[in-house]
């Protein structure tokens, strides 16, 4: 059992009788107070979809859920529906764009590394990898000899992202993200 300061993102807990996938964490720490941290936790139940903050302090014990991590590549959209197929027995998996919105972000048609997080034998998200590649679809022109300078510009990705990026790059360029940071790493 780890301690809630233990806890990162996409892991899966036990929580209440339910089964939660942890979204997002903000760690707090209150002023004057002797002890530890704060652990604010947005939770999505992987059953029914509905999300809950919960704070926890950086000492409890949580439950990790029992949940199962499948390879799989991006496929195709179907309505609202993203369908992802498992590299190893070509099993389906289709999951909805609300829930992994963020996600989705990151996610085109040469995405490698991604894992689909199954709980209870229903897939409830997708975890990225650490960088993905993806191109420019639309930034300002590239400015000659801007390549040691540190200003940056927007620059609108394949799949809707917008990353900051060195003046240098241009449209078409494909880039490396960080997807944790969601920050340009370089290129591709």
């Amino acid at each position: 059992m780890p301690k809630a300061s233990d806890i990162k993102k996409n892991t899966a807990i036990e929580f209440n009788n339910s089964v939660y996938i942890v979204k997002d964490i903000e760690r707090s720490v209150p002023q004057g107070r002797a002890g530890g941290s704060l652990y604010r936790m947005r939770m999505y139940d992987v059953v029914s979809g509905a999300k809950t903050d919960e704070t926890f302090k950086d000492s409890d014990m949580l439950n990790l859920a029992d949940l199962i991590r499948r390879n799989v590549m991006f496929s195709y959209v179907d309505g609202d529906q993203l369908v992802f197929m498992d590299n190893e027995d070509y099993t389906p998996y289709n999951l909805n764009k609300e829930a992994i919105a963020e996600e989705a972000l990151f996610i085109d048609e040469n995405t490698q590394g991604l894992q689909v997080v199954i709980v209870d034998g229903s897939p409830v998200g997708v975890e990225l990898p650490a960088s993905v590649d993806l191109e420019i679809v639309e930034t300002d022109p590239s400015i000659k000899g801007a390549s040691a300078s540190a200003r940056t510009k927007p620059a609108t990705l394949s799949t809707g992202l917008i990353v900051q990026v060195p003046e240098h790059i241009s449209t078409g360029d494909k880039i490396r993200v960080n997807t944790a940071e969601k920050k340009f790493m370089g290129r591709a």
